[in-house]
């Protein structure tokens, strides 16, 4: 049997390090434990929280994925963390007891058209990740395996995920008729393969954007506060249902000019993004009478 050699990657979660195989460790889904209590049906996982500077295991496919307390660093540890894996999995020791009926995930996918044309929506019958993900390209998807696969697509342009759905931007070389239900199988076979969509800890890297305030509302001016919530409660919603996503990006009191940046489907349709930023604009103004004069929606 071929020899296993681990290689060190890090994450976007400095408290978080993958230990990546070079032949599969599990076959059947993927695997979170919390304590050595939850991992009864991982003999590797339970040998691991021996180690005290061990929080959380995650195992899945050719990979483990280790975050620990902050009475260490990485640095300190990775290698001999390392070399007790391969040792441990060259003696042919157990990784995880899985069940024989875990087989494939049952997963169902459809497409769903939206009001941008270059967009298409994948809707799944599972979560797919805990929040907003967006990705222009395939550097930004480093941490998102899925949407790495997507951009192997050659008329992928941008991949949006939110929740339960995916919302793919396609080239122009591309009509979806043509591709759209390649696109559906593929993804249904990945995640029904127990596919990686984020890896452990990408949550902590939410998509930044540029001027967006950081933090709660409890943060923003009065205005903002109402505003966003506003946006959050009313627009959202909708946006959502058409693949999309707004985010409220500032006020200026002086011009009472609200800024606002549009993702996924709501993005790069000239005619849903006036369509959409004049929507906003009549709802605020009706809700928040001559506080509000005017809505700018830039594309993110």
């Amino acid at each position: 049997m071929e020899e296993y050699i681990i290689t060190l990657k890090e994450t976007n979660n400095p408290a978080i390090l993958k230990f990546e195989a070079n032949q599969p460790l599990v076959t059947k889904g993927s695997y979170e434990y919390k304590n050595i209590d939850e991992a009864k049906d991982s003999p590797l996982a339970q040998q691991l929280f021996y180690l005290p500077f061990i929080k959380t295991v995650y195992i899945s496919g050719n990979f483990v994925a280790m975050e620990r307390f902050d009475i260490v660093t990485w640095d300190d540890v990775k290698q001999e963390v390392a070399q007790q894996l391969v040792e441990y999995l060259n003696a042919g020791e157990p990784v995880v007891d899985e069940p024989e009926q875990a087989g494939r995930v049952a997963v169902t996918v459809y497409a769903e058209v939206t009001p941008n044309p270059a967009v298409m929506k994948y809707v799944a019958n599972k979560q797919l990740v805990p929040d907003v993900f967006e990705f222009k390209d395939i550097d930004q998807a480093r941490h998102s395996p899925l949407a790495q696969k997507l951009f192997g697509f050659p008329f992928v342009k941008e991949v949006f995920m939110d929740h339960n759905y995916i919302s793919v931007t396609k080239y122009e070389v591309a009509e979806w008729e043509d591709v759209s239900m390649e696109l559906r199988e593929f993804i249904r076979e990945y995640l029904a393969a127990g596919g990686e969509v984020l890896e452990p800890g990408a949550s902590a890297e939410k998509s930044q954007i540029a001027g967006v305030p950081e933090g709660n509302l409890e943060q923003m001016d009065p205005i903002s506060q109402e505003i966003a919530g506003i946006l959050e409660e009313y627009v959202k919603p909708a946006v959502a249902s058409d693949g999309g996503n707004i985010v409220f990006q500032s006020y200026e009191a002086e011009s009472k000019t609200v800024h606002v940046i549009l993702q996924g489907a709501c993005s790069g349709c000239p005619s849903s993004t006036f369509t959409l930023k004049n929507g906003i604009q009549t709802m605020l103004q009706n809700m928040m009478g001559d506080r509000v004069n005017e809505v700018v929606a830039i594309n993110g």
